[in-house]
């Protein structure tokens, strides 16, 4: 089989029910010809929104993929990746690269040169044989830890190489919980704290932790305000509800922060950016996170939990 025949087959294996695209790409007879439905696009920013969406509204289950040709097709989908990028959200990316002999080329824009700062995982696949590997790497970044757009470029001549059979089983996410005594004084805080908040991230729509939190809400008594990119974390109907809190935020959500002695984001950054809310200072902070990247990036964090929030909150 060709190398896109292959592609084609490892998308239809990981579940994969639409290719969105910009044409020309050879890589679309391939996909429709294993059941995948491609969907074309007029531009390529839109057409990388629409995969980043679809991963979004699926919780990262399924990972929108979206396909573009070499060039301009990879230029104008950049803002698009970037979005993904700076917010976490899984996507496959799949560039048309130029050929090999033209490799190296001035004033040529490639993704394995242009993408490197704005993607989770990147590789250009130079072996034809590489493919199923390289596709493994990538769903296995898309499928663990923070979140991201993960590419594969395959230079044109690669794409319509022969190989053998693959050999490829669907990557399967490998979730941690949290050390048990990080658990344990996080909890022994959130028990004392006279006016704890909860402060909701993205991580828990990931995560599919709503259910937890709701319940820790309750337990707890405890008023959750959730980010912008965590909207629909935590029921907004639910009487503990204090709506969003980002550049803009409720006023029941900025009240009770200022009140609170204790704030504990789950799912949640913390990072301090033009759309999200700053944190009231003397307040202790818990945060459950997956990215060790997010602890005590902005603040002193007095009771980090590193690990899956489900698994936590549990």
């Amino acid at each position: 089989m060709k190398v896109l025949d292959a592609m084609a087959e490892i998308l239809k294996r990981e579940g994969t029910e639409y290719l969105f695209c910009f044409p020309t790409l050879d890589l679309i007879e391939s996909v429709a010809k294993v059941g995948i439905r491609p969907i074309v696009c007029r531009q390529e920013r839109v057409g990388a929104g629409m995969a980043d969406a679809y991963s979004r509204i699926t919780n990262g289950r399924k990972i929108g993929v979206f396909a573009m040709q070499a060039g301009p097709g990879v230029e104008n989908a950049y803002p698009g990746v970037t979005t993904s990028y700076s917010d976490a959200s899984p996507m496959l990316v799949l560039p048309s690269g130029y050929a090999r002999d033209r490799e190296g080329w001035p004033h040529m824009f490639t993704a394995a040169r242009g993408y490197s700062n704005v993607s989770k995982w990147l590789e250009q696949v130079n072996d034809p044989n590489q493919i199923a590997d390289a596709m493994r790497r990538a769903y296995t970044r898309l499928k663990n830890g923070r979140l991201g757009p993960a590419i594969v470029e395959v230079p044109g001549d690669v794409a319509m190489e022969e190989i053998g059979e693959i050999d490829y089983q669907p990557v399967r996410p490998a979730k941690s919980a949290a050390d048990v005594v990080d658990v344990e004084r996080a909890a022994r805080a959130l028990v004392d704290a006279q006016r704890p908040v909860i402060h909701a991230g993205q991580g828990i729509m990931y995560a599919e932790a709503t259910d937890e939190l709701v319940e820790l809400a309750e337990m707890l008594s405890a008023p959750v305000l959730t980010t912008l990119l965590g909207k629909s974390a935590f029921p907004e109907t639910h009487p503990l509800s204090l709506g969003m809190a980002a550049g803009s935020a409720s006023w029941p959500a900025v009240h009770f922060m200022r009140e609170s002695d204790l704030i504990f984001g789950a799912g949640a950054s913390f990072a301090k950016h033009q759309m999200s809310a700053n944190l009231p200072d003397g307040k202790a902070l818990v945060q459950v996170t997956n990215d060790e990247s997010d602890l005590n990036r902005n603040y002193h964090i007095d009771y980090p939990m590193l690990g899956d929030a489900t698994l936590v909150l549990r």
